[in-house]
């Protein structure tokens, strides 16, 4: 498949204008929970990097190497120098591909939004994880870490794959795959969040696990905007279980109240840990939430 200027497209989430855009983004995270490898972001504390940063008193037990004899040649009194230190950024994608993703387009959504984030972590030098959950037995298809913007294909090729199914509540996709997890970052979480259970402990865990929250609700066009009338039947897409509505365009007021209210709810869950979140459509045009959204609500600079 190729676009107009005869490149080959490199993945079919995303197109090669938008590519370019994004590889000038960077993930504009306000915790810094880093690790001590080589990164783009500089910490508070001192490091080994090559740009020096300040000056502080000899104490036992430092290393001589970074004494300036200098100075003590000519104060005789030992003076330690210090380098900004570069830490290295995690970024986790945690993609839930459980049934209910799999309407009107929200997994396909999620997994663009997956892409984007990949590739602003790898072109910021720093090391990319993804997770892909949908499984009640609480298996998960994960993607190793990696770094490098050769690495890239892997991200595209792994979200390509991912296929909706299963009825994994979206906190549990989350601890199970906390449990393959080692690093501290950022944690895209992109799900419906349509779930009976409560996500605040899976979110305690990753930000236990040193994770910046940014969750990313992608809902349908329906079920921002139901249009039904009349008596109807609901069926759960991932239990089977039937709901008999009587009048239930009388509902749709109750029911965008509580939509609201639950949004507000994980707003405040994410708030509370030092995270962001957002809710969006799956019919919003992707390049309007990349490059005007993301950037209007500081995620990314």
């Amino acid at each position: 498949m190729r676009e107009g200027t005869d490149r080959p497209q490199l993945t079919s989430l995303l197109s090669n204008d938008a590519l370019d855009r994004l590889r000038r983004l960077r993930l504009n995270t306000t915790r810094r929970f880093t690790n001590k490898s080589r990164g783009e972001h500089l910490s508070g504390k001192g490091g080994r990097s090559i740009e020096f940063s300040d000056y502080r008193d000899y104490a036992p037990g430092d290393d001589v190497r970074f004494v300036d004899w200098n100075i003590f040649a000519r104060l005789n009194r030992p003076y330690m120098k210090l380098y900004h230190q570069e830490e290295e950024m995690h970024v986790v994608i945690l993609v839930d591909a459980s049934a209910s993703m799999d309407f009107e387009g929200k997994l396909e959504r999620a997994k663009q939004i997956g892409a984007a984030f990949g590739v602003m972590g790898l072109m910021g030098s720093e090391r990319v994880s993804a997770y892909a959950f949908n499984s009640a037995a609480g298996a998960v298809r994960r993607m190793p870490s990696c770094v490098g913007r050769a690495s890239m294909m892997k991200v595209f090729k792994f979200l390509e794959a991912a296929r909706a199914g299963g009825d994994e509540p979206v906190e549990d996709g989350i601890e199970s795959a906390l449990k393959f997890h080692a690093g501290r970052g950022v944690a895209v979480i992109l799900s419906d969040f349509l779930t009976f259970g409560d996500v605040s402990r899976a979110f305690n865990l990753l930000f236990n696990a040193g994770l910046e929250i940014f969750g990313l609700q992608v809902l349908a066009p329906a079920e921002i905007d139901p249009d039904v009338g009349g008596d109807i039947r609901l069926v759960d897409c991932e239990t089977a279980e039937t709901l008999d509505v009587s009048s239930a365009g009388d509902l749709l007021g109750l029911y965008d109240e509580y939509r609201l209210s639950y949004e507000r709810q994980l707003a405040t869950l994410c708030r509370q840990r030092c995270g962001r979140f957002l809710s969006v459509s799956s019919e919003a045009p992707l390049e309007w939430i990349l490059f005007d959204l993301f950037r209007r609500r500081g995620w990314v600079q």
